[in-house]
């Protein structure tokens, strides 16, 4: 049964996906060729309606094929026209449709920063092309060792990524810890933290950076699956039991914006002592969750 459902489910989304992206190309491809602004503001808030459309049958089909209980706990304004940086502890690739039914139509579209090779996922990475989220090409540390010339393509691939998003609403999403949670991981880094791994400033300094005082505020969200960390075939196989989303808004700290990230040891280890500050708070949410 339990791989009936999963068939049926991956059927269902992939359906979904068939009737939402060949629309959200033809929009965007008006777009490319009509760059009159007129017109791509028409287009982006066509996308957007697109977007929310799809995510939301998505989030319905979820709902109605499992018994998942949902559990929100929102203490934010939140806003379909804001500006917001989103940041979220990573466990499992569930992580994504728990946020997008979390944070769907309430803000603007999740967008992500997404590795270049991803561009090529069928169906998906056009769809990912045409609503603007960022590619970048991320390198080794043995590559940036034998050429640092390659760091600064990743900073300016995010400025140029962010400086679409100056003048539309956009929600810019980062799960700071730079990959998902594992104990191997855990074990690896010699983590200080209980249930999370450490987290990297370095791609929240450089958004704030770029985007500076266009942002409205910080969404900060934790993620807790109290039976522990599921798979996608694990959610689709009705096998989540519950999941736990704390959503805070935090204002941006005026002392994070217009330093040097890259340049200023000072800067660099302020935004890091911010950050890590955040995630001290974090994690004992998390176990607070999960005792509870």
């Amino acid at each position: 049964m339990s791989w009936l459902r999963i068939t049926f489910g991956a059927l269902l989304l992939a359906t979904n996906s068939l009737i939402h992206v060949p629309p959200l190309l033809v929009v965007a491809v008006v777009k490319a060729i009509l760059p009159l602004r007129p017109i791509r503001r028409a287009c982006d808030r066509l996308l957007m309606a697109i977007a929310a459309s799809w995510i939301g049958i998505n989030t319905t089909l979820i709902r109605r094929f499992t018994r998942t209980r949902f559990v929100f706990d929102i203490d934010a304004r939140l806003r379909p026209d804001g500006h917001y940086l989103v940041m979220a502890n990573h466990q499992t690739w569930v992580d994504i449709p728990v946020l997008q039914a979390a944070l769907n139509r309430r803000v603007p579209l999740l967008r992500f920063f997404l590795k270049s090779q991803l561009f090529w996922v069928p169906l998906l990475g056009l769809a990912w092309w045409a609503l603007d989220f960022p590619f970048m090409k991320r390198y080794s540390r043995q590559q940036l060792e034998k050429r640092p010339e390659l760091a600064g393509r990743d900073i300016a691939a995010t400025r140029r990524a962010c400086a679409k998003f100056m003048h539309i609403p956009v929600s810019v999403m980062n799960f700071v810890e730079g990959t998902r949670f594992t104990r191997a991981k855990h074990e690896q880094q010699a983590s200080p933290f209980t249930n999370l791994l450490k987290p990297k400033a370095g791609g929240i300094a450089f958004v704030l950076d770029a985007m500076g005082r266009a942002l409205h505020s910080i969404l900060d969200v934790t993620i807790v699956y109290p039976d522990g960390r599921p798979t996608m075939l694990d959610l689709f196989a009705n096998r989540v039991r519950e999941v736990r989303v704390n959503i805070r808004e935090r204002a941006i700290p005026a002392e994070l914006l217009g330093g040097d990230y890259q340049n200023d040891p000072a800067f660099r280890e302020r935004v890091q002592n911010w950050l890590n500050g955040l995630w001290l708070e974090k994690d004992q949410l998390i176990t607070q969750q999960r005792a509870a």
